[in-house]
């Protein structure tokens, strides 16, 4: 008897920056196997734009909600305009971020600040509201967050030293919540990628120097490509990773093993 570990049929799967990049492709495979999606992000116009493409093209429902992760008001709002229409929110994505390039002596307070509103605050307000209003009180849910390969290692190319702080900070929260809501039937896991293309990266990524660098750098001498994220999330959101909490999981072509 074959069994579709990654059957998601009748879930509903929360995904906050999901207005481009790598939140929609997630989003869209999540779909791909059944569940019903809500694309989060401030700009309603994509987000809307988004679930229309993803209800033709994978037949499930979705919708668009616009949501500024770093206000706790619009934030409680969006996660009951959601109960309202879903009923139940079974997986959440802390895709949304941000991210402030510059000398470590010449980062604003202002800028150190609001990296660490949308990058980590931002990832707890999502998580402790769908926790508190849906996953805790149907005992289940997946959360993943995203932080990234800079959450666990330094760098010499790209000076970003509130971004560094804010994903190592999210890769620490994802244990704490993972440790709290375990026997809650929540699990909560964090995904580190490495470099991918997205419309905020693709210039940088595309110059020579920076070509240059991942081959240097990177043991595959490539960057990710679009869907080598996907299978990672899918593993997480799934029932088959029921017993599976707290794990960080780089996935950067091998940029943290060295």
């Amino acid at each position: 008897m074959s069994i579709n570990y990654f059957d998601f049929k009748g879930q509903t799967a929360v995904v906050t920056g999901a207005s481009t990049g790598l939140g929609v492709q997630m989003a869209k495979a999540l779909a791909s196997q059944g569940a019903n999606i809500v694309c989060l992000a401030r700009r309603k116009e994509l987000c809307d734009a988004n679930a229309a493409e993803i209800r033709k093209t994978y037949g499930v429902d979705a919708i668009g909600i616009s949501c500024d992760i770093t206000s706790t008001e619009q934030v409680d709002a969006a996660v009951k305009e959601i109960l309202a229409h879903f009923g139940r929110i079974d997986i959440l994505i802390n895709n949304a971020g941000t991210g402030a390039v510059a000398p470590a002596e010449d980062i604003t307070d202002e800028q150190f600040a609001n990296e660490m509103q949308i990058d980590l605050f931002g990832t707890f307000r999502m998580a402790r509201a769908v926790a508190k209003s849906a996953m805790i009180p149907q005992k289940y849910g997946r959360i993943i967050n995203i932080a990234s390969m800079y959450g666990l290692v330094g760098n010499k190319i790209a000076p970003a030293s509130p971004y560094h702080a804010a994903k190592g900070g999210v890769v620490n929260l994802t244990r704490a919540l993972a440790a709290e809501w375990g026997d809650k039937g929540i699990t909560v896991n964090t995904i580190c990628p490495g470099y991918f293309e997205t419309p905020l990266t693709k210039e940088t990524l595309e110059s020579e120097f920076f070509q240059n660098y991942a081959k240097t750098m990177i043991p595959m001498s490539r960057y990710g490509r679009e869907g080598e994220l996907d299978t990672s999330a899918l593993f997480f959101a799934s029932k088959a990773s029921a017993y599976v909490n707290g794990v960080v999981l780089p996935v950067d072509g091998g940029y943290t093993c060295m």
